[in-house]
């Protein structure tokens, strides 16, 4: 946990989770889904809570985390559309008495992902996912109000998918940036061609703009710290490195391991699997 002054952000990480699916990752490994961030950033009595996550049990332990801070839940923010930022939202809003709120992009990323529910979400975690209706709202201004701050929201555009947006808590020099920015974990490719890259890095660059010090992404090693300048590094590196080996690699499966052998400490190889794949389909 942070602390400055009278505000404060806490962060809890869901750890992986083993997917219903068969086929192991090429170096041998299990399928999983990567670790999930989830920020709570909290005044004297009350907080704000960014990208709830992806099942009913990691929603139950961010819940009783919750509770435990003792602060009221005034607002959940999701950064973006994809369902692990944001599937178990009502469960938390019901719970704790709080508004979903996202941008009008997000919001409509969302209505796409429900509607990939059966034939993707419900496919590689069978049973864990709840009722997902989306209950979120657009921010009046751009704007979440905490105690006498205000938190804003800033639209970054395409990151590892369209719609995103990330958090700014200028008092903490904070931002919680979902799928932004990514900390030790291989990022999801998946929707990164045709541009989408170039479009990813200009997300990059806004977030940069806002000079923070400490930025906390939607997928993190929880083992590694908030350093703002590390992060935005290795993150644009990754995405350079893409961009060199996909026309040296003539199939998905050498451009995973050419991707692992610049990455080897990157947590979950799966997720880099499933965007050679994409990229190679």
């Amino acid at each position: 946990m942070i602390v400055d002054n009278d505000l404060n952000y806490s962060v809890f990480v869901s750890d992986p989770i083993p997917l219903k699916v068969p086929e192991p990752v090429p170096d041998g490994s299990r399928r999983v889904f990567s670790p999930l961030s989830t920020v709570l950033v909290h005044g004297e009595k009350d907080a704000v809570l960014v990208d709830p996550p992806l099942t009913v049990d990691q929603a139950q332990a961010v819940g009783d985390w919750v509770e435990a801070s003792g602060k009221n839940l005034t607002h959940i923010f999701a950064t973006h559309g994809h369902g692990d930022h944001w599937f178990t939202a009502s469960l938390l809003a019901d719970r704790f008495g709080a508004r979903v709120v996202a941008t009008a992009d997000a919001i409509e990323q969302m209505h796409r992902n429900v509607a990939l529910r059966e034939v993707y979400w419900d496919k590689i975690l069978p049973g864990q996912i709840p009722a997902v209706p989306i209950t979120a709202e657009v921010a009046k201004g751009g704007f979440l109000p905490l105690e006498r701050h205000e938190l804003a929201i800033i639209e970054v555009g395409h990151s590892d998918t369209d719609g995103t947006a990330v958090l700014h808590v200028p008092h903490l020099s904070l931002v919680a940036a979902g799928d932004a920015l990514y900390n030790g974990v291989h990022q999801y490719l998946a929707e990164s061609a045709n541009g989408g890259r170039d479009a990813w890095r200009k997300a990059i660059d806004t977030v940069e703009d806002l000079n923070a010090h400490r930025i906390v992404t939607g997928h993190k090693n929880k083992d590694l710290d908030d350093d703002a300048t590390r992060i935005i590094t290795e993150t644009r590196q990754y995405l350079d490195d893409v961009d060199e080996l996909l026309p040296e690699c003539e199939s998905a499966i050498e451009f995973f391991h050419a991707m692992v052998e610049r990455h080897p400490h990157r947590l979950n190889p799966g997720a880099l699997w499933s965007g050679a794949l994409a990229l190679y389909r």
